[in-house]
């Protein structure tokens, strides 16, 4: 599943959630590797459920919920271009 979003100015931005793949294909079937080569941001729900058909993702977040209630976020830059955008965000 996709969610196509607009801004105002800013890129387009693509919202994909892959919780319902049961198959990698699944996402060669959607078409999706032609969405992710366009340009735009894309965010990415379950990504390994398309099990290494995606691009490797510049940025990860990760969000787990804890014992008391709250949640614990873990941002990762994985390549240098990842890293550039967490410096330019001042994270």
């Amino acid at each position: 599943m996709v969610e196509p979003h607009q801004t105002p100015d800013g890129p387009a931005i693509s919202h994909f959630d892959f919780y319902r793949f049961n198959d990698p294909r699944e996402w060669e079937d959607a078409g999706f590797r032609d969405l992710f080569a366009a340009p735009g941001l894309k965010l990415a729900e379950w990504p390994e459920k398309a099990a290494g058909l995606l691009p490797a993702p510049d940025l990860r977040l990760r969000i787990e919920s804890q014992e008391d209630g709250t949640r614990r976020v873990e941002l990762q830059a994985p390549t240098e271009a990842g890293a550039r955008l967490l410096k330019e965000l001042g994270a």
